[in-house]
């Protein structure tokens, strides 16, 4: 029996009554977004498979989700099984609140993306299952470019920087090279990342914006507002990014794989043909970027920990992942259903699977959305010119120190021990 309750809002403001096991032995999940709207298609013919198995689902706004899961941790609600945002990992591991993967999860971590694999393991143990991965890469305008003289995009920052000098040239006042909303934090951690430094320090207690890897990114991203390539926008001042991409007010994009979809549906038919995803370029040659997705967990508290484990792998299967891409538009987590849903031959897919392979795990913290968002504060500083680079990387460090103090606390305390 599949069972599926779509509480949506009304489940955040549910009494923790309403939470207590039901009297079947149905497994409970919590999914998000696009994912929960599917997941009674991909679990279609498991109770077959599995005899006596049955699967709840409980559909929850990403809105609440990270909220929906500590406040489950506090009142002993949590579900058995849970799709969570990468980034969530290390908070909801210091609480105690998931499990870690069982021995013979091999079979499944055998066959994934290493960056993304490494995201869900906190302390050398894996924690989470990938369930979909995706990163960003450019969107571009291939007739822009060629007009410009460029068939093929270079794939260093400063040959890219020509072509985009280039494209600004031959669109003229009032279009740009590339759009880069100065309210994101993605594009400039994608530049920081291909420098391999680390962001953080002593045992990520610190912040280490201050390196000169740091730097150099940071230089490279203002220097693409100062010289005219890009606009001083935030997001909220592009009323339509597929509008403006197709009047060619920019002609590249830096976005995830969810921006195909779009550009598909809404760009008119006369420019088919004419944009092109591409993967980054690097400081010296092709370059990282941020490994995202979604994983799945089972938590601690799980009533039955082995029929969470089995849906788990019923979720992970090549087929299952296959079909799970071929419904939502998300990208596997395992590189072999690339292949079975045909990804791998997509070319406009496809380089999303060279950018994940090229992609480098981000610290793995619990403050770690609030320090890139100070980091893009910071940033922005800098771009409107009311701070130097080394003025911005200092205050990054600075910010980043107060987020990380209770945890510097807390790893010289276990030191002095």
């Amino acid at each position: 029996m599949i069972a599926r309750r779509t509480l949506l809002g009304a489940a955040l403001g549910a009494p923790l009554a309403a939470c207590a096991p039901p009297a079947t032995a149905a497994v409970r999940i919590w999914a998000m977004g696009n994912e929960a709207a599917h997941l009674p298609a991909l679990l279609a013919g498991y109770d077959t498979a599995h005899p006596g198995a049955a699967v709840s689902v409980q559909a929850l706004p990403w809105t609440g989700a990270h909220e929906k899961l500590l406040t489950g941790f506090a009142g002993g609600s949590l579900p058995d099984v849970a799709q969570i945002g990468n980034t969530w990992l290390a908070e909801l591991t210091a609480l105690g609140a998931v499990a870690p993967l069982p021995a013979d999860a091999a079979t499944f971590t055998a066959d994934q993306f290493p960056a993304v694999l490494d995201t869900n393991r906190i302390g050398g143990r894996l924690m989470a299952l990938p369930w979909y991965v995706d990163t960003r890469l450019q969107f571009v305008r291939t007739d822009l470019f060629a007009r410009a003289g460029y068939d093929t995009l270079p794939t260093d920052w400063a040959g890219w920087k020509r072509a985009l000098h280039a494209v600004k040239r031959a669109g003229g006042d009032g279009r740009y090279a590339i759009l880069l909303p100065v309210n994101e934090f993605e594009q400039l951690l994608t530049l920081a990342l291909q420098t391999g430094e680390p962001l953080l320090r002593d045992d990520d207690t610190r912040g280490n914006f201050r390196s000169a890897g740091f730097k150099a990114a940071l230089a490279f991203y203002v220097s693409l507002f100062r010289e005219g390539l890009a606009p001083i926008v935030s997001a909220a001042q592009i009323a339509n990014v597929w509008t403006e991409f197709a009047r060619g007010f920019f002609a590249a994009y830096i976005s995830g794989p969810w921006t195909v979809a779009d550009l598909k549906a809404r760009l008119p038919a006369d420019l088919t043909g004419k944009w092109a995803t591409q993967p980054m370029p690097g400081p010296d040659g092709p370059g990282a970027a941020a490994p995202g997705g979604s994983s799945l967990v089972v938590c601690r508290t799980a009533r039955d920990p082995a029929a969470a484990w089995q849906l788990v792998r019923h979720l992970s299967t090549v087929g299952v992942q296959a079909r799970f891409a071929q419904l939502s538009g998300d990208l596997p987590a395992r590189p072999s259903a690339w292949r079975a849903a045909g990804l791998a031959a997509d070319p406009l897919m496809a380089p999303f699977g060279v950018q994940l392979a090229r992609a480098r795990a981000v610290p793995k913290v619990p403050e770690w959305e609030r320090i890139v968002s100070e980091m893009q504060i910071v940033a922005e500083q800098a771009v409107r010119g009311s701070r130097t680079i080394d003025s911005a990387a200092a205050e990054i460090d600075a910010r980043v120190d107060r987020l990380l103090e209770k945890r510097r606390w807390m790893v010289e305390k276990d030191r002095a021990a």
